[in-house]
């Protein structure tokens, strides 16, 4: 019933821009916070960013601080990440998930979408 599908992947300049998309349902959506992940080549999965349900408070990693921003637009059912100055250690599949809760302690993920930054 969950299912969150990742989109706006791609190909991508070193300093260049992409605006990720995560659209979710099977869930009432604007209860949860989300979270976006990444995991590069060979490396663990690390979390990106988060948001609170209402959108009113966020949190990102100190490595994409001031150049990610996480959105979303609970009428639409949909988390964003706006990357400016993208760098090539950005590069990685990215993930959208939604966290586990004290009443239901599963994360669920999304399938991902790569990003790819090179000149």
């Amino acid at each position: 019933q969950v299912q969150l599908v990742e989109s706006g992947g791609g190909l991508v300049q070193p300093g260049g821009s992409l605006r990720l998309s995560c659209r979710a349902s099977g869930f009432p959506f604007s209860n949860y916070g989300m979270t976006w992940y990444r995991q590069a080549p060979g490396k663990e999965r690390e979390l990106v960013a988060s948001i609170t349900s209402s959108g009113d408070s966020t949190n990102y990693a100190e490595s994409v601080k001031g150049r990610f921003t996480i959105s979303r637009d609970n009428a639409e059912n949909t988390v964003y990440l706006q990357m400016n100055s993208l760098k090539p250690e950005d590069t990685a599949v990215y993930y959208c998930k939604r966290p586990r809760t004290h009443w239901f302690p599963w994360d669920y993920w999304g399938q991902g979408t790569q990003v790819t930054v090179s000149s």
